[in-house]
């Protein structure tokens, strides 16, 4: 197990921005979730020049391929295998073939004298587990969810899984190039644990990530799933899609003076962000679906034949999610200003709802300005919903259908919670809360279990709780197999 390759991405939720971050001109708030994804690559004995991967969460989900050097290096698939699996395809042969650029052919000829096998898999959040709380007899509660084995298996292929919207095909390619590119030490694994994470390892990294995540969904997208992968939580503008155009259509076409640091062309920008101190964002799954790339074209196709009523829109909810922002890095400020007062600011107002958080006039004046900063970041959020809503009903899109609407209204009446809304490109899928996740313990319920309660009670909606929270790890992170809990058994279960 010592030369195990480990390598892990999280997660994402996208809480502001959403659609906006498509345009360079816009920014999103992008929270990265203590889910992840993990990659591990070790030496297998079978032929040489042979990569097997598999995927032990599902079934038949087992994938080998045959890499050749004639004379440009090439992976390709085993006639042998049940099924196939672009984005792993893709994923060796555009790392490989980097791999190459940077050290050349004969160095990872050598590495790969000894076959070698790649375990991929994702943390539970990332697929529904509705189903198994079920079977287990378990409420729907996030404690439950604990007594689940860590990488549960689903149980069906992989094509059957109903995903909860963490961005699970992002996390999988960022944790399989990079693990890829450490293994064939085109990066030191120290360019993925370092404090500074503009280092140049880490850049390429993301930068090959998002490009072939790209190319695997056929088309450039915003990347902040990508980018959180990477970098963790921060205020994500994207990249412009030109920088990567002539590689999507040329497949030919060398990598490197490309994706490396150095091209000024990779225009993306990250600026440091993290919820407050003393709260959670609580996500759920919710028992229905949309399909991310319709609702997208729909808003996309609305904006270009109604430019001036979409631009009014988008204007405005620029101005709420930088707002959003700022309060919410204003709360971390007076944190550190008075740690005491904070704390005691997140016990009175868990046990109150929003309406009213000001409305008592003998609090203390040192606790006001913290009361009046978590009471802007409710109506911020409002505010944010009210406009995404209205964009839906312009373009004709479910951004946050009636029945999320509902829910959400319940959830965000409740006795601290601060904000929440629909991720992303919103839709049926999913919601996300800020909740006051106070220090002592409260006398009556906390908000993490009043809204636990709403959702194990909901009738319109099935919804189901996800364990996860903000990760602070910062992106991609290098694993010592022995700390993951679960997936030794898996790697030497082969």
């Amino acid at each position: 197990m010592s030369s195990t390759t480990v390598i892990s991405a999280p997660g994402k939720v996208l809480i502001a921005g959403g659609y906006l971050v498509l345009d360079p001109a816009y920014s999103g708030i992008v929270v990265s979730t203590s889910s992840r994804f993990y990659t591990a690559i070790q030496d297998f004995f079978s032929k040489p020049d042979t990569i097997r991967v598999r995927s032990p969460q599902f079934s038949d989900a087992s994938w080998t391929y045959t890499v050749a050097f004639n004379p440009d290096i090439s992976v390709q698939p085993s006639p042998e295998n049940s099924s196939s699996n672009k984005f792993v395809h893709l994923a060796l042969q555009h790392s490989l073939a980097l791999a190459v650029e940077v050290q050349g052919v004969a160095r990872v000829q050598e590495k790969l004298t000894q076959a070698l096998d790649i375990a991929i898999v994702g943390d539970n959040d990332f697929y529904s587990q509705r189903a198994k709380l079920e079977s287990l007899g378990l409420p729907r509660t996030i404690s439950s969810l604990s007594s689940i084995p860590h990488f549960a298996s689903a149980g069906v292929k992989l094509s059957e899984v109903h995903k909860t919207g963490l961005g699970s095909s992002a996390a999988l390619i960022t944790s399989l190039t990079s693990a890829l590119l450490v293994h064939f030490s085109v990066i030191q694994a120290s360019a993925l644990s370092a404090d500074n994470l503009l280092v140049e390892g880490r850049q390429l990294a993301h930068n090959l990530a998002q490009f072939v995540h790209c190319i695997a969904q056929g088309k450039v997208g915003s990347g902040f799933d990508v980018s959180s992968a990477t970098f963790g939580s921060h205020l994500y503008t994207r990249f412009d899609p030109s920088v990567i155009q002539g590689l999507m259509s040329d497949t030919s076409a060398k990598l490197l003076p490309v994706l490396s640091p150095s091209n000024k062309a990779w225009n993306y920008r990250i600026e440091d962000f993290k919820l407050p101190p003393c709260t959670r964002i609580m996500l759920a799954d919710v028992d229905a679906g949309s399909d991310t790339p319709s609702l997208v074209g729909k808003v996309l196709k609305w904006r270009k034949e109604k430019a001036g009523e979409a631009n009014g829109v988008w204007q405005h909810l620029d101005q709420l999610n930088q707002s959003l922002s700022r309060t919410l890095l204003h709360l971390t400020n007076l944190h550190d200003q008075s740690p005491t007062a904070y704390k005691n600011v997140v016990r009175y107002i868990s046990s109150l709802q929003p309406v009213q958080w000001e409305a008592n006039p003998l609090q203390p004046a040192t606790d006001q300005p913290i009361i009046n900063t978590f009471y802007q970041v409710h109506r911020i959020s409002q505010e944010i919903r009210s406009k995404m809503k209205e964009m839906g009903n312009f373009s004709g899109v479910p951004i946050e259908p009636d029945e999320q609407t509902r829910l959400l209204d319940v959830c965000v009446s409740q006795a601290g919670v601060v904000g929440g809304g629909v991720p992303g490109a919103g839709g049926y899928d999913a919601i996300w809360l800020l909740v006051c996740d106070p220090v002592s313990t409260l006398p009556d319920q906390s908000p993490l279990e009043r809204v636990e309660h709403v959702w194990s009670t909901y009738k319109e909606l099935n919804v189901s709780p996800l364990s996860s929270k903000e990760s602070f790890a910062k992106g991609l992170r290098v694993e010592n197999v022995d700390d993951v809990q679960g997936l030794k058994v898996l790697l030497t279960d082969s």
